[in-house]
């Protein structure tokens, strides 16, 4: 076997080199001419790479070095199931190479691991090709490229989970033809299972996709390929069995916290016309990845040429063309109407990156290229010429009729480098047919005209997403680093039991995830969205279903509450019970006083508590005096007065006001006074009439000194005006900024009466239970005066058991959103252990199915003797029954 390998490298060692490297390099010299580089000022991050794959990474990089458990993650709003996680966004197997980064330098790891995802995917095809197409060896490489950088890939390199997709797709559909052709299952199910694993959700896609492959390629030979409708089914639900050791936990998981089902409300889908599907074949055409886009199934010319030159040709058969040309239209419809488009999805509409399945259209038309390049011969009755010159003029007959207000992102250019690349493929293939050139330099000089019209496409897809998202600043992430880590480092020598932290000026939403503290904040697909959507209802702002949840802007109650026990801030938080402790760079780290463990004793009442309402402060003090016991009314209005505004011009609504620009892309500031009573924490309440209205609006609170940014939408409530000891007159300003208007229910400013909430706190803190919260559990004591509850802010997941000295007990969920347990009088020791909801029957048909396949490749392997009766006229050889 290992002189089989050996042999089969020095033999296509030129051509396998080529495949990965040509899409390697050719992404890194157009990085380049971005300014991005190993080191570069410049980022490879876009979109969401900075805010969730950076800093998943850099988690993922914690985990590898043992700072955190693979099961649960303390560090990812209040706590979070990481194992579904990485099934999500982890799964890759280039993911573990970030190891050999430090978490600081996570851009580089990303630029490499993209490269690296990009190239496998040409060497994958090149794989596929080699084992598929009966064509010169250097035109193996001619299709591979194409492959490797069609437009979905490079319009969405940024969202690297999703590279290794494009890797395993050709590599299934190598396996169905062994399974079917050779009746060999093994290729198929490794496959399958690395697909699955390293990410379910591309995974369905590419798995209806080979499904409805395979129910194609069967029907072209009936008679014959009927006989492994069996062998495919039991190797993909073996294959599919076993990815269950990733998959399951996070199909659980997100059936309890994951988006609802979209509705269909249309036929046909938003933004879609005529011509996308000639439109999106020229060269460098990008519109966006944001909202309003319309499917990226650029793939190449050479191989569109190829692909109509298969369903022309009748080298052929007409039934052939009629099942892999519904593939074809079974995907066109899906661009079109809307149910189709969303069960490609999962029945949920995609939050931007729209028709992330369009990669299949890539994909099969290089595929029937590498067929229609077989049946390519000198002489072709001039098909392939006719061909090219249809595509020509169907181009031309788009881009004269088109529709200025479609397809106004489209440049003339894009028209002209098509036509122009076109001829020259006309050219060439025309020269070989006039037998002015051997096939073998006719196949190295579409290589280069590939390779180059891909450089091409790709610095176009690169530049676009420069201009849609941009690449972010590698200091924006870098800089900040070792100031906040050093605090960070900090708080977690000088405390043993468990704490949480929030940064004021954070780098990302999912700063906390890469740091290693436990906060509030989080920007995630998986999430705990029961726990999210109770601390939306106390204050902290995760609309909707909880994609988003931020901390700033809250109060001092739910800092307490949820254990917040330190501030990183760049200037001064103005919180009473917060007092500076270090300092690193710009920031400075300031210590909570008044901070909850994270579990504390109660009352069997607790759970009377009612469900929150749209009144948050009525909703913390509820819940704050049914913990402490007692009756205190924590909050008082007040009125505040305009002062002093610039341009800004002022309209009063019905309950509301609306603050609009004067003139355009300049702040609208406003200047408030209010009166602050003494012991009182003091905020600006603005809550917004409309959200929606006010997605890239900001609000700049000033006072004493201190400011602080947040986006409208996204951060909480209360605006923070500072503490004051003594009657004051505060005097503050609110800088607005984004849009042109922003419109806010009356402000009014809220007074915290920090003298009622320290009496609160106090008779909370002593039934306070200190635990110690570690890899995937939290251990600890209590000492219960009488029969009561232990109510945690561990967000309630299934995946959590609970023991009391030694005995497991039912957890009772509060509000959907907490652990509690039930616990007698005395002392007790707590326990309180994680492992996700699925893993256990997850490892057990990872186990199982792996098993199964490999006794079911044994059985079908084994050489079965046919008896055959002796013939004394005629001797008969064995028949060898080979599944």
């Amino acid at each position: 076997m290992k002189k089989k390998i050996q042999s089969f490298i020095k033999e296509n060692w030129p051509y396998m080199t080529a495949s990965f490297f040509i899409p390697f390099f050719v992404m890194v010299i157009i990085y380049l001419s971005l300014g991005i580089y190993p080191g570069s000022s410049r980022s490879v991050m876009a979109s969401d790479s900075f805010s969730q794959f950076s800093n998943f990474h850099a988690s993922f990089n914690n985990v590898l070095h043992g700072k955190q458990s693979i099961f649960y993650t303390w560090n990812a709003s209040l706590g979070l199931n990481y194992l579904s996680l990485i099934s999500y966004y982890l799964g890759g197997l280039f993911t573990p190479l970030v190891i050999f980064f430090k978490n600081q330098n996570i851009p580089d790891a990303l630029y490499l691991i993209t490269l690296l995802k990009i190239g496998s995917a040409g060497l994958a095809f090149w794989v596929f090709a080699k084992n598929t197409y009966k064509i010169p060896k250097w035109g193996h490489v001619m299709l591979s490229v194409p492959y490797a950088l069609m437009s979905f890939a490079t319009a969405h390199s940024e969202i690297i989970m999703w590279l290794d997709a494009f890797t395993y797709l050709p590599l299934v559909i190598l396996g169905i033809h062994r399974l079917m052709d050779e009746r060999k299952p093994t290729l198929l199910f490794v496959s399958y299972l690395l697909l699955f694993i390293s990410n379910f959700y591309m995974g369905f896609m590419i798995g209806v996709f080979s499904f409805l492959y395979f129910i194609a390629r069967m029907l072209t030979n009936w008679k014959v390929y009927k006989k492994r409708i069996l062998p495919y089914g039991i190797t993909s639900l073996l294959a599919g069995g076993a990815s269950m050791i990733l998959v399951l936990p996070a199909v659980l998981d997100l059936r309890t916290n994951g988006e609802t089902l979209s509705q269909v409300t249309q036929f046909k889908t938003e933004a879609t016309a005529f011509w996308d599907i000639v439109m999106k074949n020229m060269i460098g055409v990008y519109d966006t990845t944001k909202y309003g886009s319309i499917p990226f199934i650029y793939v190449g010319l050479l191989p569109l040429i190829f692909c109509i030159f298969y369903f022309v040709t009748k080298e052929v058969p007409k039934k052939n063309k009629l099942l892999f040309g519904s593939l074809f239209i079974i995907l066109i419809a899906s661009f079109y109407i809307t149910p189709l488009n969303l069960f490609w999805h999962g029945m949920h509409a995609p939050n931007m990156f729209l028709f992330r399945y369009s990669f299949l259209f890539s994909f099969l038309v290089v595929l029937l290229a590498g067929y229609g390049f077989e049946k390519f011969k000198k002489d072709d009755l001039g098909l392939l010429v006719g061909s090219t010159i249809m595509l020509i003029a169907i181009f031309a007959l788009a881009e004269g009729t088109k529709s200025a207000i479609s397809y106004d992102y489209i440049p003339i250019t894009a028209f002209v480098l098509t036509v122009l690349f076109l001829l020259l493929y006309l050219a060439g293939i025309a020269f070989y047919q006039l037998k002015k050139i051997p096939m073998h330099y006719l196949i190295l000089l579409l290589l280069i005209l590939v390779s180059t019209e891909a450089f091409v496409n790709t610095n176009r897809m690169l530049k676009g997403i420069l201009d849609d998202w941009n690449y972010a600043s590698r200091s924006l992430y870098s800089e900040p680093y070792p100031s906040i880590k050093k605090l960070v480092d900090k708080t977690k020598k000088e405390n043993d039991e468990f704490y949480r932290l929030e940064n004021l000026n954070p780098v990302s939403s999912n700063d906390s995830i890469n740091y290693g503290y436990s906060g509030v904040s989080l920007f995630s697909s998986i999430r705990n969205r029961h726990s999210s959507s109770y601390l939306n209802d106390l204050g902290f702002r995760s609309r909707g279903t909880s994609l988003n949840i931020r901390y700033p802007n809250n109060t001092l109650l739910m800092d307490s509450l949820v254990g917040i026990k330190y501030n990183i801030s760049e200037s001064d938080p103005l919180k009473f019970g917060f007092s500076q402790t270090d300092k690193a760079g710009k920031f400075s780290l300031y210590e909570n006083s008044n901070a909850l463990p994270l579990g504390f004793l109660a009352d069997t009442d607790i759970y009377k508590v009612k469900q929150p309402t749209n009144d948050n402060l009525s909703s913390q003090t509820e819940l704050f005096n049914a913990l402490s016991g007692q009756k205190e009314n924590y909050f008082k209005f007040y009125q505040p007065t305009i002062i002093d505004k610039k341009n800004v011009k002022i309209e009063q609504n019905a309950g509301s006001v609306t603050y609009k620009e004067v003139q355009n892309n300049i702040a609208k500031d406003i200047t408030w006074t209010v009166n602050v009573p003494a012991n009182t924490q003091a905020y600006l309440s603005l809550f917004p009439t409309d959200f929606g209205q006010l997605e890239s609006s900001t609000a700049t609170m000033s006072v004493n000194g201190s400011s602080q940014k947040s986006q409208i939408n996204i951060t909480g409530q209360y605006y923070n005006i500072g503490y004051y000891d003594k009657p004051t007159s505060v005097t503050f300003t609110v800088s607005f900024y984004g849009t042109t208007a922003v419109s806010f229910m009356e402000p009014k400013v809220v007074g915290l009466d920090t003298k009622a909430f320290e009496r609160s706190l106090q008779a909370i803190q002593d039934k306070g239970a200190d635990l110690t919260a570690k890899g995937r559990k939290a251990v600890g004591t209590v000492n219960a005066e009488k029969d009561q509850v232990l109510l945690t802010t561990i967000p309630y997941d299934k995946g959590w058991k609970a023991y009391v000295d030694g005995k497991k007990v039912p957890i009772q969920p509060f509000k959907k959103a907490f652990v509690s347990i039930p616990v007698t009088q005395g002392e007790h020791t707590i326990e309180f252990v994680y492992l996700p909801e699925g893993f256990v029957p997850g490892v057990i048909l990872f186990i199982v199915c792996i098993g199964g396949f490999v006794v079911y490749v044994r059985f079908t392997n084994k050489p079965k003797l046919a008896l055959v009766k002796p013939n004394k006229r005629k001797r008969k050889k064995r028949e060898i029954n080979i599944l």
